[in-house]
């Protein structure tokens, strides 16, 4: 199976052998790749039921579910790890389901396309309409996308609820990365895509 960028880089943020559960795991690319090359107990929950079949059929432990109402059935530190990719911008409740993931995991690792990048602010500011890239790649009356976020409002809602971040970068659909750590503000303007390595406050 194919990793995205983001994927990839998710993965270089998990250690090896430990307990993970990705949220919104489409095909089951990350949880294979994590179960192949670091011997990860690595579990999956997807809304698609087209996508649970692709896994399970490649003997990958998904089940069918949502975000927004199944994680509450998962017991407190379940996980060491609880991931969320591409998602957050197309669930109901944003801020409910960060909670949840680090009620039932350690660590929650999220990545999200960020809707401060100059490429959409020239499309919006020309076009007068939505913008569309490689990333926000449907029409906006089509789009999953329901609460899209700038890394800056990524980083405020981490304070605001007590989450510590321990590591974030961006990158880009082409595979570079760009490590904006002195400069968020820098990032939000020039970071297609988000990731984020969090935990709860001791």
């Amino acid at each position: 199976m194919h990793m995205r960028v983001d994927q990839q880089v998710i993965a270089d943020m998990i250690a090896p052998c430990s307990r993970v559960l990705d949220v919104g795991s489409g095909d089951g690319s990350l949880i294979g790749h994590l179960f192949r090359t670091r011997a990860c107990d690595a579990q999956g929950i997807e809304l698609s039921m087209e996508a649970v079949t692709h896994s399970v059929a490649h003997g990958l432990p998904v089940i069918q579910g949502d975000a927004d109402h199944d994680l509450i059935h998962y017991p407190n530190d379940s996980f060491d790890y609880v991931v969320l990719q591409r998602t957050l911008q197309a669930v109901e409740r944003p801020r409910e389901v960060l909670r949840q993931m680090l009620r039932i995991g350690e660590h929650a690792i999220v990545s999200f396309p960020n809707f401060g990048h100059w490429r959409l602010r020239l499309q919006l500011l020309y076009t007068g309409r939505m913008p569309m890239t490689s990333v926000w790649a449907t029409p906006w009356h089509e789009t999953p996308n329901i609460h899209p976020c700038t890394i800056k409002d990524f980083f405020a809602l981490c304070e605001e609820d007590g989450y510590v971040v321990e590591h974030w970068t961006t990158v880009n659909e082409r595979g570079r990365r760009a490590p904006w750590y002195y400069s968020p503000r820098l990032a939000n303007l020039c970071g297609e895509q988000a990731l984020f390595l969090l935990r709860r406050k001791i």
